[in-house]
């Protein structure tokens, strides 16, 4: 629900400077607006979305995409799940796409950056953990990698692992990086206690490259500033050495979007750190978003997702949620009621699976016996010396199962 009512606030001025957002609606936006063209249907560049009014966008849409996979595999996914149900869904399916008020498969809407998967995986053939390479390299991973987190809640590192196998037939580089990260992050909103500072820093410990630097950078701004506003043009500048799109938005530079060690997406960084100047409140985290411009509907559809996870249902204004789901004519209680029957059965059988590796390794070590200090075999830390022999025996003689 967080990331549908931050994308829906977005869409209407994504694209956009934070000054001509001004200049547009006599200041900040502070809710749900229209479009930015009365005559959406024939104005450039966006026609002939409606973009605006409650409307989502495809960030959402492709983060239902996603739920609907978990539904069916009802497990943990990987760039398999992409070939074999996301994209039939993407192609097959007529669904209601408010941009387009009509119900049409979900590739008539989706960016070239998705339709890359159709092509690669459907009519290519490609190995789903090769696919994404090649795709210009955006957010477009990243933006519905939400539910991956849910999936692993509390397990930031999982998600990460999932997010990125997941992710390998959509995008390569730092775009599916970021989907790793972002998905660790949703983890991490879930453990107990968790801030927005534990949240980045766990994005930290995992990130690399250009997105982990492109965080620091971002995070060194918001560490100064205790409101959006004020932060504004010192986060565009921190972001913008590891962004690859340039000053304008509309018109990226030759080298936009080409795979990179150095560079990172800018939509993650600036969800975080909006998140940390927010404070986690659900409208300042998003209204920053929002007000940020640029690509603002997947920056708030992130940090939406994020504020949400921290926060849960009542963190996210009721009459925004209500307006985007009667305009959107989408339920958004529906996605999280599925994603949370699949996270408990995930988790059940993820706990069978460590318990039957346990027991196996236990017997694996009965077998293969070393020498085990006692004070190890009750729960210490131990490495087995360079070069220790097979045939050593363990000081401790308690059964296997007590070991």
């Amino acid at each position: 629900m967080g990331a549908a009512v931050g994308d829906a606030l977005g869409g209407p001025v994504e694209g956009y400077s934070p000054e001509q957002i001004v200049e547009r609606h006599g200041g900040r936006i502070s809710g749900i607006v229209g479009p930015w063209n009365e005559n959406w249907r024939t104005a450039r560049p966006i026609a002939p979305y409606h973009k605006g009014d409650g409307h989502v966008t495809d960030d959402t849409l492709m983060t239902h995409a996603l739920i609907r996979v978990y539904e069916t595999v009802r497990d943990h996914l990987d760039a398999y799940a992409v070939a074999d149900h996301l994209v039939p869904d993407l192609m097959a399916t007529p669904r209601w796409i408010p941009e387009l008020e009509t119900e049409a498969p979900l590739l008539q809407r989706i960016f070239l950056a998705e339709k890359w998967m159709v092509a690669r995986l459907h009519y290519g053939h490609v190995d789903p953990r090769e696919a994404g390479a090649g795709n210009i390299v955006n957010c477009g991973a990243a933006m519905y990698m939400a539910p991956v987190g849910l999936v692993n809640a509390a397990h930031p590192a999982a998600a990460y692992a999932e997010a990125i196998d997941l992710a390998g037939a959509h995008q390569s580089s730092y775009g599916r990086e970021a989907a790793g990260v972002f998905a660790a992050a949703v983890a991490a909103a879930c453990l107990p206690d968790a801030t927005p500072a534990t949240i980045v820093e766990t994005c930290l410990t995992l990130a690399k490259d250009g997105t982990r630097a492109a965080i620091l950078a971002v995070r060194d701004v918001a560490s100064r500033h205790r409101d959006t506003e004020s932060a504004l043009r010192g986060l565009r500048e921190a972001v913008a050495p590891f962004d690859t799109v340039g000053p304008h938005y509309r018109s990226p530079a030759l080298g936009a979007r080409r795979p990179s060690r150095v560079h990172s997406i800018e939509e993650l960084p600036i969800a975080l750190g909006m998140l940390l100047i927010g404070g986690g409140d659900y409208h300042r985290t998003v209204l920053g978003s929002v007000n940020y411009g640029r690509d603002c509907d997947s920056i708030a559809t992130m940090s939406g997702a994020l504020a949400g996870a921290l926060g849960g249902e009542s963190a996210v204004p009721a009459d925004w949620a209500r307006r985007v789901a009667d305009a959107s004519r989408l339920d958004l209680h529906a996605p999280a009621r599925v994603l949370t029957e699949v996270a408990y059965e995930v988790f059940t059988r993820d706990t069978e699976r460590r318990r039957a590796h346990e027991s196996a390794f236990a017997r694996m070590t009965d077998t293969r016996l070393i020498d085990v200090p006692a004070d190890v075999a009750d729960g210490g830390p131990y490495e087995a010396p360079h070069g220790a022999p097979h045939e050593a025996r363990r000081t401790e003689t308690r059964p296997a199962a007590a070991r």
